[in-house]
């Protein structure tokens, strides 16, 4: 997963929920010095009985933010909309270059 132009990570979840399953599985691809990198990485943790729905939202560098549904798409789903985005940076950063 192409995490260099991801800037900002907000998460809501209840760890205990098989339903927050992909939410939790995107934090652990998230490479290990991502806040020193300058990534801000938010995650508020629900209590066991709570009933709302997990959250996930990135913001992007060129200020795009997307609000995932993790119950919906997966953490396979999650990963290819995030990689998508992540490429279109990717080329127009490799392009900018030379």
């Amino acid at each position: 997963m192409i995490t260099r132009f991801i800037t900002e990570v907000n998460t809501k979840f209840n760890p205990f929920s098989a339903r927050s399953r992909a939410a939790r599985l995107f934090l652990s691809y998230l490479p290990p010095d991502a806040r020193a990198g300058g990534m801000q990485i938010t995650t508020k943790l629900l209590p066991r009985a709570s009933t709302e729905p997990s959250t996930l939202s990135i913001k992007f560098k060129d200020g795009k933010q997307m609000s995932l549904d993790g119950e919906v798409l997966g953490i396979k789903g999650i990963i290819e909309e995030v990689d998508r985005h992540s490429r279109v940076l990717q080329k127009q950063a490799d392009l900018a270059d030379g």
